[in-house]
């Protein structure tokens, strides 16, 4: 994945001074989402620089994620997908947001800028359901009747691995369209009727761009750094709305984080009339008890780096940081739910 782009404020990095270094840093170890990615590298980049601590973070997926912590094998997890409380409490596990975003169709079509092609969660649903299987599809040509629009057939592209980015993806779908509910379901990976698999947002993003003619799905960031094209989606109040850090921010804010237990909150498909409808949050989970307490120790230094200082580099990178009441929620939760996370 090519280097992202560092934050050049000098107010931010002036802020991050007062991080004092560690003399003998412990490590810590993480892996999951890859729609989180590019934020928590560059924290991990920022965090190392003034703390001496390195945080190592593997992209492999939120399902592997998790499956990696529960093996003992990292110190947290990051996933776009909500473990239920029951499940936190059969593996000793906490969870708790680090940040907003939104999962985005892209395209790539020749002579078509994004933002051109609007799509419903009903037409997204028959395209990866394959009954819609071309451009020049009425379906289509009705929503976008001033688009020139190919008469050429549709290249579906889908995540090949477990993914938090596809657990939204098809929980938004299953709320669109019935026919996709009972045909496919929800989870973090699907049987897919059609398409061709891609691993990461990552993968999806480079299939995207190199295939004439397909369609992908992936987190707004890497929208932003592939240029890739993007479609407007339309919301429960029918407008077709944008991916924005202001539209993600409509939906997540939209929903009562104080009455879920463990933070069990799934944001897309919001009632807000602003909200973009396939936003996302992405979790970290750790155990209760660490495994390593002085890794659990530095695990907590970065997170609260993260929500605190570190919330300047999210908003740069297109994702939309926690707000300060939903921040305090989560220091609140840390306290009474992680042993050493005060």
């Amino acid at each position: 994945m090519k280097r992202i782009l560092a934050l050049t404020a000098a107010a931010a990095l002036a802020a991050l001074s007062t991080i004092a270094p560690a003399a003998h840093a412990a490590e810590v170890r993480g892996a999951g989402s890859t729609f989180a990615y590019p934020i928590i590298w560059k924290w991990a980049e920022v965090f190392r620089e003034r703390t001496g601590t390195l945080v190592e973070y593997q992209s492999v997926g939120s399902s592997a994620g998790v499956n990696r912590l529960k093996d003992g094998v990292v110190d947290f997890g990051a996933s776009d997908r909500p473990l239920k409380p029951e499940e936190l409490e059969k593996y000793g596990l906490g969870q708790f947001p680090i940040v907003f975003g939104g999962v985005v169709p892209v395209f790539n079509l020749e002579g078509v800028k994004p933002g051109q092609i609007r799509f419903t969660g009903a037409l997204l649903a028959d395209i990866y359901l394959g009954k819609v299987a071309t451009w020049s599809d009425p379906a289509i040509k009705a929503l976008n009747p001033e688009v020139k629009l190919p008469d050429a057939k549709i290249v579906v592209v889908h995540r090949s691995d477990g993914s938090g980015t596809t657990f939204n993806w098809v929980s938004y779908l299953a709320k669109a369209s019935p026919d996709w509910k009972r045909q496919v379901g929800e989870g973090s990976s699907v049987a897919w009727p059609v398409g061709t698999g891609a691993r990461g947002n990552e993968g999806v993003s480079s299939e995207v761009k190199r295939v004439p003619n397909s369609i992908g799905y992936v987190e707004y960031t890497y929208v932003v750094q592939a240029k890739l094209a993007y479609g407007t989606v339309q919301n429960r109040s029918g407008k077709f709305v944008a991916p924005s850090a202001a539209s993600f921010q409509a939906a997540a804010l939209s929903f009562d984080w104080a009455a879920a237990k463990d933070f069990f909150v799934v944001i897309n498909d919001s009632a807000a009339e602003d909200a973009y409808p396939i936003a996302a949050t992405t979790f970290a989970l750790m155990y209760r008890e660490p495994k390593v307490p002085a890794s659990g120790q530095a695990a907590f230094a970065f997170w609260r780096f993260a929500l605190g200082e570190g919330e300047t580099f999210a908003t740069t990178f297109g994702y939309v940081p926690l707000p300060p009441a939903l921040v305090q929620q989560v220091k609140d939760y840390w306290a009474k739910t992680f042993k050493g996370g005060v």
